[in-house]
């Protein structure tokens, strides 16, 4: 596998080594030891998946405490995908990177703890793929603003505004949530 760095030291761009013949392909999504050979030895405990029409946002999610890596990826469709420092102590706080991952480039994100996530569908029936470093804790859970002027994510136009939950629609500004040391 291809590891990429990212402009904020901890996010990785994973890009997986594909075999593929007239049959179709195949690609190893996660190995344990690859992983740790890596620099990334991770443990996970949860997997979730998520199906959203084009335009949906989710996000930007993260727990504090009980805070949560997350590796993702897309099987059918196409996301921007949004980690965003909140790591007081970085020398990036407050900073914001972004990946497209397809059914067809086949990357992979991962989202270490510290940061919020979120993605915005391009395409509709995308299915989005994540495993958690720690399980899901509502009582731990926060929402930083998509549209936070303090963060300025460049959300690519999805051709219609963003079709949000109305937990994500009322996320805190990056002077409210609780950031990280």
């Amino acid at each position: 596998m291809n590891v990429i760095e990212t402009a904020i030291p901890g996010p990785l761009i994973i890009e997986p080594r594909v075999f593929g013949d007239a049959r179709g392909f195949f690609m190893e999504t996660w190995n344990a030891a690859t992983f740790a050979a890596a620099g990334l030895d991770l443990a996970f405990v949860q997997d979730n998946h998520s199906r959203s029409q084009k335009g949906v946002l989710r996000g930007l999610h993260f727990q504090n405490p009980g805070a949560q890596g997350k590796l993702v990826r897309v099987t059918r469709g196409a996301v921007f995908d949004v980690a965003v420092d909140l790591r007081r102590s970085s020398p990036h706080f407050g900073e914001w990177v972004g990946v497209e991952l397809s059914a067809d480039n086949q990357r992979t994100f991962w989202v270490p703890e510290g940061f919020a996530h979120g993605f915005l569908t391009l395409e509709d029936d995308t299915d989005f793929l994540y495993k958690c470093t720690a399980h899901y804790a509502p009582q731990s859970e926060y929402t930083l603003a998509w549209d936070d002027p303090a963060v300025a994510i460049a959300w690519p136009d999805a051709g219609l505004a963003p079709i949000l939950s109305e937990k994500d629609a009322s996320g805190l500004s990056l002077a409210q949530v609780p950031v990280f040391a």
